[in-house]
């Protein structure tokens, strides 16, 4: 038996678990193992790899906005160890450099597939992308709900979470207006 799957019997025992060597859980540690191998697989994904596939746009000009929104994800609070999930939406103005839209859902992934909080990754999402791409503008929003909230404490079971990253272009009043126009900030039920 590993020293993980040791910590998890651990665990099974001080939630208040009698019996640890129940038919039911006998093969859990080894469960927990390989779906945290999964839920937590951004820790070896490198974010500037995934980016790094890119296509110079410089003959065509394309400097309008490429959005791509509602990428689902769930992540991992890293303050009680508790889902939350939602939707990324991710818009950028190129200057250049552009990405296959399938880029941009692996990178939320990689951020999202970490112990997390809303506020860092939607900056590690916006960072990357000013980063690697360089663009006129980067814009990031997240719309989460978060079992810490609604599950445990004050249980607030309608609440979601925003959060954003806004930078270059995205920062004038009217580049912003339009991203929010067209991702249509609607509450998803």
């Amino acid at each position: 038996m590993t020293d993980l799957e040791i910590a998890i019997r651990t665990i099974l025992t001080s939630i208040g678990e009698p019996n640890p060597d129940r038919e039911g859980l006998k093969g859990t540690p080894n469960r927990m193992i390989k779906s945290w191998q999964e839920i937590f697989g951004g820790y070896n994904q490198n974010p500037n790899k995934i980016l790094s596939k890119q296509f110079n746009e410089e003959s065509d000009n394309y400097d309008e906005m490429v959005i791509l929104k509602n990428i689902e994800f769930f992540s991992t609070c890293e303050h009680h160890f508790l889902p939350f999930f939602g939707e990324v939406h991710i818009g950028y103005i190129p200057d250049k450099k552009i990405v296959g839209v399938s880029k941009l859902a692996r990178l939320v992934d990689v951020f999202a597939r970490r112990l997390q909080i809303q506020e860092r990754m939607t900056s590690q999402i916006g960072v990357s992308i000013k980063e690697n791409l360089e663009p006129i503008g980067t814009a990031v929003i997240i719309n989460a709900q978060h079992f810490c909230i609604t599950s445990r404490g004050i249980k607030k079971e309608n609440s979601r979470m925003l959060t954003s990253f806004l930078d270059g272009a995205f920062r004038q009043t009217e580049t912003r207006n339009e991203f929010l126009s067209m991702i249509k900030m609607e509450s998803r039920k």
